[in-house]
């Protein structure tokens, strides 16, 4: 029985980056084993919404449908909207791409030609695996990414490579009943995502990735962001409940539009 496929790219203020990912999307080998693709875009203040909006029209992209948030919810929040209409319209996998052009869909040709992702409940892009490639990627970055690497893996007890990429697929029965509506909308929602993983023991594997910078502009303010991280694992480590379960963030609503 053939499984329904979701990609989800999620975008904000990306206008030149999506126009690459979206052809290189049209032109990969994989594009059939989607049966459709969401573009959500989270109230940019540039014209990414026009220039989706355009290429899918132009182009005739039948496949393609794009979406708008009602406010910024920020990349986390974009998740849920993202992962709930996987689960309401009745999909077995999601896979999201971002839209910023770091990623490369093509990477998940192995993951589809072997079928490894049917015994998984998610299959993780990592920028820092064996045989993963990183252009323009700052050294800096590079060594601060091994350090929480590591840390996670000692208190999660799982050997960790990427705490949380671009390009990632996700078993649509994992993600029912929704536990990602606990976790926060900003950019720390991969690793309370990462750290859920661990804590209930899915199965997950990684697998390698180009990643690359060449005019993104990162969003990341990198001394708070790693507060943040701190908060967050020791969070993991002495109050779990308090990390996994928050009231406020899972009753609010995430809505979103539908565009021609």
């Amino acid at each position: 029985m053939n499984k329904k496929h979701l990609l989800f790219i999620p975008v904000y203020n990306c206008e030149k980056q999506i126009i690459r990912v979206i052809e290189k999307i049209i032109k990969s080998l994989i594009i059939n084993n989607f049966e459709e693709i969401i573009v959500i875009d989270n109230n940019s203040t540039d014209n990414t919404f026009t220039v989706v909006r355009n290429i899918i029209n132009e182009k005739k992209l039948v496949k393609f449908k794009l979406f708008q948030n009602k406010e910024n919810y920020n990349l986390g929040g974009t998740h849920k909207t993202g992962f709930n209409y996987a689960i309401d319209n009745n999909f077995d996998y999601v896979t999201i791409l971002h839209g910023d052009d770091q990623g490369d869909i093509n990477n998940l040709e192995n993951v589809f030609k072997n079928e490894k992702y049917k015994d998984y409940d998610c299959c993780l892009g990592s920028r820092f695996a064996r045989d993963s490639k990183l252009v323009n990627y700052p050294k800096f970055r590079i060594y601060a990414n091994y350090m929480i690497n590591l840390a996670a893996s000692i208190v999660s007890f799982k050997f960790l490579t990427d705490l949380g990429s671009g390009l990632n697929m996700f078993k649509v029965s994992f993600l029912k009943n929704k536990f990602y509506l606990n976790f926060p909308n900003g950019l720390t929602f991969n690793y309370c995502l990462m750290f859920y993983i661990c804590d209930v023991n899915s199965k997950f594997f990684y697998f390698p990735i180009l990643w690359r910078e060449d005019d993104q502009v990162s969003n990341v303010k990198l001394f708070s962001h790693f507060f943040k991280w701190l908060d967050i694992m020791f969070k993991f480590v002495f109050t779990r409940k308090r990390l996994f379960q928050n009231k406020l963030l899972r009753d609010k609503e995430y809505v979103f539009k539908k565009f021609k």
